[in-house]
């Protein structure tokens, strides 16, 4: 099983326990959490549909606390080759699920063996009652219930993130102009616009940016609530949710329950755009002080209609925000790839050749670096520190996703009545004077304590 593999199946059986992995959830609370995932289908990484026991989703929750997501990579087995079922016993585990709907797979493998004293695989009678109709799911059905609105119980619970397309901005470093696509986060208790930028691109590495600034400025958030964006869908994103302890949930085509994020972003159209529009706004530096500068001085001071207060006051009520660990951050936001090492103790990445030690030659080594700086290469081999890929030329140094990763060049503002640079001067003084560049608040250990942290 190569390495790629070994990562994709720790990512996937993250996602399963994530929602119980909470240290917020009491015993009880998290008992009642398993039993649920236990009853869901999952999509493995083989495109199975499978469910997992109870004792299964325990066991992965304990490996996670104990090893973090090394702790859910597979081990070698061997499994014992089995024969065809009889037709008849397929039948009888049929009539023993339709007499008592509520009947386990593992019960009713249980009760075949002491009955016909043949041991059958737990996994191949639940298949066969999914196809037969009778899955717990199909027989104990309850109709749909109707659910009022939802609202978290406390700051940084959950989070909302989307993505807004914007106007068009002249391109910083060669002719013409890039759709700018802003990518927000917003705290659902308070509805704190938690972090927010403005993106010549959207991938992967932008969703990261703004997660990591996000993090750093307003502590972690529990879950993560976001869409089936591709930047989002990728298996670096979850990696990095996975390291933080991050429940990822990707919302459905069409879904509800996304009403507070499309009214944020009808909010910034018709408070923000057309004001930035109007400004004539020449470089994604500019939009991206100015939005930053509306964010702190009017999107987040404000009375909120629902909440009856302002987002800041009511995410700052328990006190100042507990800030993550900078080499956790550090350790979530570094990209992770597999390659095998050469003859000449080498390996390959993005045209650029490292040097690694001898001794891993013919092996499978984990290369985790940052994509912004690719002169640094930690090598990881069956889960252990290899020491680092020395460079022999860098020919790349960034990584072809991080295209925002180049520096920008700032323009002059244009004439007129400039409704933004007023408010970002109001921000500038409530900082206590100076030149303030908000697209580096991306930055870890950025701010100091109590209100910085929340801003």
């Amino acid at each position: 099983m190569s390495d790629d593999h070994e990562e994709l199946v720790a990512l996937f059986r993250y996602s399963v326990i994530s929602e119980a992995v909470s240290a917020q959830l009491s015993p009880a609370e998290r008992g009642l959490v398993v039993r649920a995932l236990a009853s869901r289908s999952w999509t493995t990484p083989e495109g199975e549909s499978r469910r997992f026991s109870r004792a299964t989703i325990d066991r992965w929750i304990t490996a996670y606390r104990r090893d973090g997501l090394a702790g859910l990579k597979p081990v070698a087995r061997a499994d014992r080759g089995r024969g065809r079922v009889s037709h008849e016993l397929m039948a009888e585990a049929v009539r023993l699920r339709r007499a008592v709907p509520s009947r386990s797979a593992a019960q009713i493998t249980e009760i075949i063996a002491r009955s016909h004293h043949v041991m059958l695989s737990e996994r191949t009678v639940r298949e066969h009652l999914v196809r037969a109709g009778v899955s717990r799911a199909q027989l104990t059905a309850m109709p749909a219930k109707a659910f009022g609105r939802f609202e978290a119980t406390r700051r940084n619970e959950i989070w909302i993130g989307d993505v807004l397309v914007g106007p068009f901005v002249p391109h910083p470093r060669r002719a013409g102009s890039r759709r700018a696509k802003l990518f927000v986060l917003v705290d659902d208790y308070s509805r704190l616009l938690v972090h927010a930028r403005w993106m010549e691109e959207e991938n992967t590495r932008a969703g990261q940016d703004v997660l990591r600034a996000a993090v750093t400025r307003r502590g972690i958030p529990e879950h993560l609530y976001l869409d089936n964006g591709a930047p989002y869908r990728s298996s670096q994103f979850e990696r990095s949710c996975a390291v933080l302890g991050v429940h990822l949930v990707h919302s459905k085509p069409y879904a509800q329950g996304r009403g507070k994020q499309e009214r944020l972003n009808r909010y910034i159209r018709e408070r923000f755009l057309t004001e930035a529009e109007a400004a004539e706004i020449t470089s994604f530096a500019e939009l991206n002080d100015a939005f930053m500068a509306w964010a702190e001085q009017v999107a987040n001071a404000r009375v909120h209609a629902e909440t009856k207060q302002t987002p800041f006051a009511r995410f700052l009520a328990d006190g100042p925000v507990q800030r993550p660990d900078p080499q956790l951050v550090r350790e979530a936001f570094r990209w992770s790839l597999s390659r095998r090492v050469s003859k000449t103790a080498t390996v390959s990445l993005l045209a650029n050749r490292y040097q690694v030690d001898p001794g891993l030659i013919g092996r499978y080594v984990e290369l985790r670096f940052d994509p912004e700086d690719l002169a640094v290469i930690d090598v990881i081999c069956e889960g252990r520190p290899a020491g680092r890929a020395v460079p022999f030329v860098i020919g790349r140094h960034v990584h072809k996703a991080v295209p925002q990763a180049m520096p920008e060049q700032r323009d002059e503002p244009g004439p007129g009545v400039d409704y933004l640079g007023l408010v970002r001067l109001a921000e500038e003084q409530a900082q206590g004077g100076g030149q303030i560049a908000y697209r580096e608040l991306q930055l870890p250990g950025f701010g100091d304590e109590t209100t910085e942290a929340a801003r």
